[in-house]
């Protein structure tokens, strides 16, 4: 059984509340530390999409079986980047490496339109 849900939201914390929603009515056991993981990286996909990109273009969440997948499409080709050097006071840079650290898979494929679709697979249990 396939579970979706697939409008473009207007801000992180829509995403989120998605996924969310989408993780409740899931049949499955979804473990609780894995519930906060599909949060934090949903916000880290949609808020990089809106902050270093024209905005998304498209969001879809879906869980299959016991997995969580997650596909955010922006406008760039521009792949998300790690902050090669932190010193005290530095903002940003750690989202994308926390992204990879929790998820079961990343990829990232160059779509037609000159944009990119991230793909995020986590396991739920």
């Amino acid at each position: 059984m396939t579970q979706a849900a697939s409008h473009i939201p207007a801000t992180a914390a829509q995403a989120r509340d998605r996924v969310n929603d989408l993780l409740k009515a899931h049949p499955g056991p979804v473990e609780a530390m894995k519930l906060t993981d599909a949060l934090l990286i949903t916000s880290e996909l949609v808020t990089n999409a809106q902050r270093h990109t024209d905005g998304l273009i498209a969001f879809t969440a879906r869980i299959r079986g016991n997995r969580l997948t997650l596909l955010v499409e922006d406008a760039s080709p521009h792949h998300p980047v790690t902050a090669s050097r932190h010193g005290p006071g530095d903002i940003g840079g750690y989202g994308w490496p926390m992204v990879r650290q929790l998820a079961t898979s990343v990829t990232i494929v160059p779509t037609v339109r000159g944009g990119k679709v991230i793909t995020v697979r986590l396991d739920l249990s």
